[in-house]
């Protein structure tokens, strides 16, 4: 039974977003004809039933719809290629295991609370796919699996997002949402809440991924099976075999500063700055010289600029046959083809809903049928939260679903004398739980995809906390409805 279950093939991550892109597809077939209101033009159109053509060209217009952020991993991959060739990231892999020996536990916390940081500031999401490989070599090197290093971004980014403060992608979108459609925000409210969720999330997270790390290291196993292990091993390279007598050159810190740096002024540039200071947004406006666009309006053909440019960089200074930069450069393209394949066939459900108008029509149909039943507020906000959850594994966008769903839910609320605040965190954190596990969302399937974790395997081996953060959430917010109305 043992060597069956090793042997055991996993449904392949293509083969699960072509059925998931299908069954929508079937189901514009079943709304065909339901009408609902352009949000553009404010007409009352029809749902379309998907063609095949609009199935058939899904995958392709998948691609031109993510074509920045297909760009953006392209330019990560090239960098990433030429920072693994000068050895500096494999030799600080292992002088970094080797100083945190015996306290890997903290660098897990501290790690997932870092992400978490980009997941509530910016919604950190497509711009870690980078981290994934890294994080699942480092923590196999320390003893782990590629699982906790999955886990320590997926969920430290993601318990972020659940708990938007700033993030304009979701709060701001949300926020804007129902300011235009004429309702007063408190976002003293919003940033408690914000605040509220983003901690309580993080922290059962990080206490799930640590006792499963220490169950690993007391021998209990991993979750993975052992060709899965091994497929990790030959893909991470040398960077999980610890050498204790390496040590960093002189170049190869130079070459790792500029790691650091490279992902630190990625960040920079995403942060909402205008909506956080505006002197301090001001002070960065100089800094369009490189992209035109300064740090705090970056958007992802930015980003994939600065790590081109930063991969050159360390190419010159860190290679010693300056000669391979070319061929570093195809080869971090090349490795990245897989992953860009995940995100433009993830990409194609959302495009075919949008294209049918199924989205928008499930979204206002949902919503204006909760908002007019009548219930008490409690039970509104416990019912409105799990119809967002619902919702989030049609619209996995964030910035869509609060386009869609805040200017019809934000005026009823208001209208009944309810908790406007509470209403918008309701859209942001079931879009942002969702968007931890389902299967539509680009940047999961191709961050575990290049980390070489199966998405079954990540569902059944996160089920349970995800169970209890659902919960949670919805306490939290249920009870947030009931105070605050």
């Amino acid at each position: 039974m043992a060597s069956e279950k090793k042997k055991r093939r996993s449904i392949s991550t293509f083969a699960i977003l072509l059925a998931v892109m299908l069954l929508v597809s079937a189901a514009t077939w079943l709304t065909s004809g339901q009408s609902y209101t352009d949000g553009e033009t404010g007409e009352t159109v029809a749902v379309a039933g998907a063609s095949l053509s609009d199935i058939v060209m899904a995958p392709i217009n998948g691609w031109h719809d993510a074509g920045d952020v297909i760009g953006f991993v392209f330019c990560l991959g090239a960098f990433l290629s030429i920072l693994t060739a000068t050895g500096a990231l494999e030799t600080g892999i292992h002088v970094l295991v080797k100083k945190l020996k015996g306290k890997e536990m903290v660098l897990i916390w501290i790690l997932m609370f870092l992400f978490s940081i980009g997941g509530t500031t910016y919604g950190m999401g497509e711009e870690t796919v980078g981290f994934y490989i890294l994080l699942a070599a480092t923590m196999m090197a320390a003893g782990f699996d590629p699982m906790v290093g999955a886990a320590t971004v997926l969920l430290g980014a993601g318990t972020g997002v659940i708990g938007s403060t700033v993030n304009p992608f979701a709060t701001g979108a949300a926020v804007a949402a129902a300011v235009d459609s004429g309702v007063t925000v408190n976002m003293t409210i919003v940033y408690v809440e914000a605040g509220i969720l983003w901690i309580g999330t993080y922290i059962i997270a990080a206490l799930f991924v640590t006792k499963y790390a220490k169950g690993i290291q007391s021998g209990k196993g991993s979750i993975l099976t052992s060709e899965q292990i091994a497929e990790c091993r030959a893909a991470y390279g040398g960077a999980t075999e610890i050498d204790d007598s390496v040590k960093l050159t002189g170049r190869q810190k130079v070459v790792l500063v500029l790691f650091a740096l490279s992902f630190l002024i990625m960040i920079l540039g995403f942060i909402p700055w205008g909506s956080l200071h505006e002197g301090i947004y001001n002070a960065l406006s100089p800094t369009s010289f490189l992209t035109g666009s300064g740090l705090g309006d970056w958007w992802f053909d930015d980003a994939a600029t600065w790590f081109l440019l930063m991969g050159v960089i360390i190419g010159v200074i860190g290679l010693e046959d300056r000669s391979k930069l070319v061929s570093c450069v195809i080869a971090g393209f090349a490795d990245m083809i897989g992953v860009n394949l995940v995100i433009a066939l993830a990409r194609a459900t959302t495009v075919i809903m949008s294209t049918t108008g199924m989205g928008t029509w499930l979204v206002e149909a949902s919503v204006t049928a909760l908002s007019s039943s009548g219930l008490p507020a409690p039970i509104f906000g416990f019912l409105d939260y799990v119809l967002h959850v619902g919702l989030s594994f049609l619209v996995p966008s964030s910035s869509g679903l609060a386009t869609l769903s805040a200017p019809i839910v934000s005026p009823i609320v208001a209208g009944m004398g309810w908790s406007v605040e509470t209403s918008i965190m309701i859209n942001v954190a079931a879009n942002g739980f969702v968007n931890l596990f389902t299967p539509t969302c680009g940047f999961i399937m191709g961050g575990l995809a290049l980390a070489r974790v199966p998405w079954e395997t990540w569902v059944k081996w996160a089920g349970k906390l995800l169970a209890i953060i659902v919960v949670l959430v919805a306490v939290v917010l249920t009870a947030a409805m009931m105070l605050l109305s």
